[in-house]
């Protein structure tokens, strides 16, 4: 790809909220919404979160990560992944910098890690599975639909252009449309209002702990659907957390209002 890695990744940050429906315990963590009373659910839009979400390049992203540190000896490990993870590229590098004291400078992996992306990259990405069948039934029932990403403009396209998606959403939200990255809920809320619905009206996909706490500070209906990078990390703010983008539960939540002890949960 011709987008520079280090330009592509940049935007993402940390902040707080109280979620409606939910209050923080005493460890800083959000309830989880399903120990909440009962209240209608009436989805109005859906937005997806990009990388690891709706294309496999988290999946690339990881392997640059180990690969970076493998040439070093040293190794990657779920505890630093799960901290370099959903933040900006610098931010994420200044970790791993820190987390095993190395001596080169953060722009200096950040150039590395670019030619390993592209080295990695090459015929290999691909749309998650069930991305395609959840867009037919988000259409079906004429919902709004948008993606909020914390990589930047040009990467977004880069990615997403050769599928042919872009034209379905309405509305798309990138690194550079918000001040504050995931987990804070800026760019959640940013979506909920160019998409005209509350963000209680609005389901959020997510795949990090990063990304799906930022959707419930939104206040929005966050699901997560992580992978095998970050199945391990904690969800205990969601919704509830699904295997697939076509998970049943994804597409019963699509359908007309219904209290939420009728619904599927998990």
């Amino acid at each position: 790809m011709a987008v520079k890695w280090h330009v592509w990744l940049t935007g993402r940050y940390a902040g707080t909220k109280t979620i409606h429906g939910s209050t923080p315990n005493s460890a800083g963590k959000t309830a989880d919404r399903m120990n909440q009373p009962s209240e209608p659910i009436q989805i109005q839009a859906v937005v997806f979160d990009l990388d690891g979400l709706m294309f496999n390049t988290e999946e690339i992203f990881n392997e640059v990560g180990d690969q970076l540190l493998i040439r070093r000896g040293k190794e990657m490990t779920p505890e630093l992944r799960t901290q370099m993870m959903g933040r900006r590229g610098p931010e994420s590098f200044a970790v791993m910098v820190d987390w095993h004291g190395l001596r080169e400078t953060v722009e200096e992996l950040l150039v590395e890690s670019e030619i390993l992306f592209r080295q990695l990259a090459v015929g290999r990405l691909a749309p998650m599975p069930g991305l395609h069948t959840l867009l037919d039934a988000i259409e079906s029932r004429k919902l709004k639909k948008g993606v909020a990403t914390s990589s930047p403009r040009r990467y977004f396209h880069e990615v997403i252009g050769p599928f042919q998606l872009l034209h379905r959403f309405d509305v798309t939200l990138t690194a550079e449309d918000v001040t504050h990255g995931k987990p804070h809920p800026e760019i959640y809320l940013t979506a909920a209002e160019r998409l005209g619905v509350q963000p209680c009206e609005m389901l959020v996909l997510e795949d990090s702990h990063t990304g799906s706490l930022a959707a419930a500070r939104a206040n929005a209906v966050a699901v997560a659907i992580p992978h095998q990078h970050s199945s391990y990390q904690d969800f205990d703010h969601v919704h509830f957390v699904a295997e697939r983008l076509d998970d049943p539960r994804i597409l019963e939540l699509l359908l007309p209002s219904l209290p939420q002890g009728e619904r599927g949960r998990g």
